[in-house]
């Protein structure tokens, strides 16, 4: 469970959210950004605050926005938009309960393949082209100062440089077939809730363009296994995709293409948190340094392993 610490000081800029009725509560556990409640005379809204020091993309709040305010009013189950800036998110506070990794009920993953139809289907101007940059390949680098500032996982990193290569070879090359929609990107069980055994769609704000075939199988991937790799549900993968086609979706062709932009988000994910661990100084936004050594951890242990895996994984796709 998050634990929750009390924050007196309510932006002035959120004076739009009515007058506050106690202070800002911190929600602890973010892997990228700050959250906070905040109660007031209209009600209980979710601020997040946006890790402006060293994202790993860019935010193109405008276009997330409108998708969100487009998703929320065609029925898509997921709080209310209220505002964006370039450095705060707000929602109505939602409640719910926490989706675990593990493998989520048939009727659970039906219901996110058919979600997943209904975002696909919006007709949502999206001005931004993604132009991705090339992998990088400085894990031998990163895993010499590993080693020269004592980090506890440097010998793991150490031993992983040669498979950590060929992941970022893999991730540059593999080939995508499309098509391409303008979708959510992240629908991972701590971007879910559960309210009356139903989904509830959190974290919009990596929204962008992205190939169906990766799309899918990241998000069916991730429902369908708990926090490693030995407990596959293969029922629970293919109830998303039968959710997908129910909801008027059709499935791209099958290949590596379904898993590279989740091996290729987790590889970026765990140099990021790498990066701020060497520097080894609390942040002021963004996950707290324990939070970073942990993604760390699980990183350079997870990464070789679902690499290793491919095959088995693509065998879910027949």
């Amino acid at each position: 469970m998050r634990g929750v610490t009390a924050d007196d000081d309510v932006p002035s800029d959120l004076s739009h959210l009515g007058a506050p009725i106690g202070p800002m509560i911190r929600v602890h556990g973010g892997f990228a950004n700050r959250m906070y409640r905040l109660d007031t005379d209209q009600g209980s809204f979710a601020v997040k605050e946006l890790n402006l020091v060293d994202r790993r993309w860019t935010y193109h709040v405008e276009d997330v926005f409108r998708l969100e305010r487009a998703a929320f009013a065609a029925g898509i189950p997921m709080p209310e938009p209220i505002s964006a800036s370039q450095d705060t998110l707000v929602h109505r506070w939602v409640e719910g309960e926490k989706v675990p990794e593990a493998p989520v009920s048939e009727a659970y993953a039906f219901e996110i393949g058919e979600i997943l139809a209904r975002i696909h289907a919006l007709d949502v101007e999206w001005t931004h082209v993604s132009i991705e940059d090339p992998t990088p390949r400085d894990w031998p680098e990163l895993a010499e100062r590993a080693a020269a500032t004592r980090q506890p996982w440097a010998d793991e990193l150490a031993s992983n440089v040669e498979t950590f290569l060929a992941i970022a070879h893999f991730v540059d090359t593999c080939e995508r077939p499309g098509p391409v929609v303008l979708t959510h990107k992240d629908i991972q069980p701590w971007n879910l809730l559960a309210r009356d055994g139903r989904p509830v769609v959190l974290d919009w704000e990596l929204s962008g363009m992205l190939d169906l075939s990766s799309e899918l199988g990241s998000t069916a991937l991730s429902l369908a296994k708990g926090p490693g790799f030995d407990d596959i549900e293969p029922t629970i993968f293919r109830s998303v995709l039968d959710g997908y086609v129910a909801g008027g979706g059709a499935l791209p062709p099958s290949g590596p293409s379904w898993f590279v932009f989740m091996i290729g988000g987790w590889l970026g994910f765990t140099r990021w948190n790498i990066l701020r661990c060497l520097a080894g100084v609390e942040a002021s936004t963004g996950p707290d340094l324990a939070l970073s050594h942990e993604s760390v951890r699980n990183g350079v242990r997870g990464l070789p392993d679902i690499f290793g895996r491919l095959p088995q994984l693509e065998a879910l796709l027949v």
